[in-house]
């Protein structure tokens, strides 16, 4: 069946409402950056964007999910990339491969090159209404990861295999570490290659540990 092709009208639509909400995840950043998660309104977000109230509850549910509109979009191409990687890649190291392709690609650029965002990530982490959406953000792009994970395996979503949630939940769980190390400015300048590197080096530590952990690798006291 061929998908019918978007008419030039609905082409406008959507470019329109892709940079309404855009400019809405823009302010509501700034705004957060400058004054504050507690001190920064819906209705200050709607009038920096230009638009009205009612038109940022068609795009988010909060100010906080506005701020961290880009978490959604990234995790959203880590996962295409991942469904992206060849069939018989072992699912921790196309996991790997998906995150390092979004680090390093220069025609679309990865949130964290983007002016101010490290600042933001860090506030994440301080910030409680930002830290919960952020939470919530990830989670969901992680449950899309395990069923992604679980097709590569061959494995039934209702089948009770662990696999696929142990995989995901270690190899985001690095991603997730290395970003809060970058964020808090422990690896030096916030430039690309550096969070890069940084990540890289996450999944040998984990790789490394977890294969010192194997029975092979243990001595019974």
């Amino acid at each position: 069946m061929t998908a019918t092709k978007p008419s030039p009208t609905e082409d406008r639509r959507r470019r329109k409402a892709r940079q309404t909400r855009d400019a809405l995840a823009t302010a509501a950043r700034d705004l957060i950056l400058e004054r504050g998660s507690a001190a920064t309104t819906v209705e200050a977000i709607a009038e920096r964007a230009d638009v009205t109230r009612r038109t940022f509850s068609r795009h988010f549910a909060g100010k906080e999910d506005a701020a961290l509109d880009f978490v959604r979009r990234d995790g959203d191409r880590i996962n295409a990339l991942l469904r992206a990687r060849p069939a018989g890649e072992p699912p921790l190291l196309a996991y790997r491969r998906a995150v390092r392709d979004w680090l390093t690609d220069r025609e679309d650029p990865a949130w964290h090159a983007r002016p101010r965002m490290r600042r933001l990530l860090a506030l994440a982490d301080t910030e409680p209404e930002l830290f919960a959406a952020y939470q919530r953000i990830r989670v969901d792009a992680q449950e899309e990861s395990i069923r992604i994970v679980a097709a590569r395996l061959g494995i039934d979503e209702a089948a009770r295999d662990v696999r696929p949630a142990a995989v995901v939940d270690a190899a985001a769980g690095v991603l997730i570490a290395a970003l809060r190390l970058w964020a808090r400015g422990g690896e030096g300048d916030s430039g690309t290659a550096d969070l890069a590197a940084l990540v890289e080096r996450a999944y040998d530590a984990l790789i490394t540990e977890a294969a010192s952990a194997t029975p092979a690798g243990t001595t019974e006291e």
